[in-house]
């Protein structure tokens, strides 16, 4: 009897098959974590608590993970806005902005560029981490409340699936539009290094006809659009929670269209020592049609800040988690600076 052939799986696939495919558990319930019954508003500006968060009239920035949000109570914010952890090129759970700021020089991160780095274990890892956060927003969340989170393009449906899996609808898929630049590599250079004829180098280079590894010109960043169910009609929720809905009436881009789902609006040329800083027009954009004056706009990733001067300058309350000591000083600034 012949023997049969054992065909092993890889051990990537077999991680995903593992977490995705078993029965659907809690994922890190922390029940048991005394949480805020309600948010305190502080009266006076920029009081601040060292070392756990700054606080100020409207705003709340919590030195802290995001993974409890023990500060929240439940059903409270009307909007969440955050730009997270890619998972690529060490920008993950362990984010070091020092450590990335170091190896990143024009675009190259370890002689790859920025964000090329490929490894199916980035989406599986995203989407557990992300997960975990995910429940805690779509906990804080009244009904019918939206949550809008960035993404990189070719792990976009991981971070939709993180957000569906805790029992957030997808709603859309919305496209930031900006001009990027080209991260595709020619080859030739490393035809010149092969250790082959210089004949068989050119007649190479000549084959390859100045192609390049597939990565297109970036033009778009996506942002997952994401609902908690609503209660009832939309009439009413909206009566209960001021929640569901969205203001068409007035974009602060293209104001004189209806708001669509690819929003054109130019990189920030200001970093403010961070690699993934959002336009603040953008952040002020997604604000005014997702949410109400006065309403409470809460940012899980802080980093510099954007999501509280937009949401601040739009008249909402702001609460925020960042985990980099350094980016609490950067929001610190430039909250003041508003």
């Amino acid at each position: 009897m012949p023997s049969k052939t054992i065909v092993r799986k890889p051990a990537v696939q077999m991680q995903m098959e593992a977490t995705f495919t078993q029965k659907r558990q809690p994922i890190q319930s922390i029940q048991s974590v005394k949480r805020a019954k309600s948010v305190k508003w502080l009266k006076k500006p920029d009081k601040a608590i060292t070392g756990k968060a700054i606080t100020g009239r409207g705003y709340q920035i919590y030195n802290a993970s995001s993974e409890e949000m023990v500060h929240i109570p439940d059903n409270n914010v009307s909007l969440v806005l955050t730009d997270p952890p890619y998972f690529i090129d060490g920008m993950d759970n362990r984010w070091d902005n020092r450590k990335l700021q170091r190896r990143v020089k024009k675009g190259v991160v370890g002689g790859i560029p920025a964000g090329q780095k490929f490894d199916p274990a980035q989406g599986v890892n995203l989407q557990k981490f992300l997960q975990v956060v995910a429940k805690e927003c779509f906990r804080v969340l009244k009904p019918g409340g939206f949550m809008l989170c960035f993404s990189q393009a070719r792990l976009v449906h991981r971070t939709a699936s993180a957000l569906e899996y805790v029992g957030f609808e997808i709603r859309d898929m919305i496209a930031w539009q900006y001009e990027g630049q080209p991260k595709a590599f020619s080859q030739d250079h490393f035809v010149r290094k092969m250790n082959i004829p210089e004949k068989e180098k050119r007649e190479l280079i000549n084959q390859l006809g100045g192609r390049k590894t597939p990565q297109l010109k970036p033009r778009m960043e996506l942002i997952v659009l994401a609902q908690k169910p609503k209660q009832g009609t939309f009439i009413e929720n909206w009566l209960h929670y001021r929640t569901g809905l969205i203001d068409v009436q007035n974009p602060l881009i293209e104001p004189d269209g209806f708001p669509a789902t690819i929003i054109p609006c130019k990189k920030p040329k200001e970093k403010h020592g961070h690699m993934t800083v959002k336009p603040i027009d953008l952040c002020r954009h997604l604000i005014r049609i997702f949410s109400v004056t006065n309403d409470t706009v809460l940012d899980p990733f802080m980093g510099t800040g954007t999501t509280a001067l937009a949401a601040l300058t739009e008249k909402r309350k702001c609460i925020g988690y960042e985990i980099d000591s350094d980016m609490i000083e950067i929001i610190t600034k430039r909250i003041k600076s508003i």
